[in-house]
């Protein structure tokens, strides 16, 4: 049985300077308690790999407007204006990457591929400064792996090994950013015994997930 430790407590183990991917889809999926916590203790100067920066006041847009991220690498940012307004005044740097590049990036580095070609991005300010190879004919960018220090997780349910299943869009960046993170802290909104998940609905499995946050109140 693993013990759930608190979000403060969680949110102590990530420093100030550190990588980060969070899950979630416009803030669906995203671990919002977490994240509260982490603007609670005045975290500073993350990179924050994500998929987007929500909406002010909502998943990452939170971050956002505690000033707390100094680099984002995202797929699109045009729905929220605060990081916008900081990017323009080089208060934050962002690295736009198309979405199926995203994923695709994080994939490989959780599984430990050197990388992916893809070709999209040819021909656009996407490919500058990127490694361009010849294949039966047609070009691909070199696109590197994404890793991160934390991966920081939102699941509907866990069991007491850490065994998780997620719910509806949260399953699109969770489950391949619980495979690229050096330690995996996931929020479920439910705990449950050793069982009730049935196997072949876990999409993580408790080997990857380091440490469970209890539940809400």
């Amino acid at each position: 049985m693993r013990k759930a430790i608190r979000p403060e407590q969680a949110a102590e183990l990530i420093p100030d300077g550190a990588v980060v991917m969070i899950g979630g889809f416009m803030g669906v999926g995203t671990p919002e308690r977490l994240i509260d916590a982490m603007i609670a203790r005045g975290i500073r100067d993350l990179t924050v790999i994500a998929n987007d920066a929500a909406l002010p006041g909502k998943g990452v847009g939170k971050l956002v407007s505690a000033k707390a991220i100094s680099k984002a690498i995202m797929s699109h940012i045009g729905l929220n204006p605060e990081i916008q307004q900081q990017t323009i005044a080089g208060d934050v740097e962002v690295e736009l990457v198309p979405q199926g590049t995203l994923v695709e990036r994080i994939r490989a580095g959780g599984v430990g591929l050197g990388g992916v070609l893809t070709a999209t991005g040819i021909g656009t300010p996407v490919a500058e400064g990127k490694q361009v190879i010849e294949l039966g004919g047609k070009s691909y960018l070199i696109e590197t792996p994404l890793k991160a220090d934390f991966s920081l997780i939102r699941a509907y349910q866990a069991d007491y090994a850490g065994n998780l299943c997620y719910s509806l869009t949260a399953h699109n960046f969770n489950p391949v950013m619980a495979l690229a993170g050096q330690t995996v802290l996931a929020e479920p909104e439910v705990i449950v015994p050793i069982g009730v998940i049935p196997p072949d609905t876990v999409k993580t499995p408790g080997v990857l997930v380091h440490h469970l946050l209890t539940r809400a109140a």
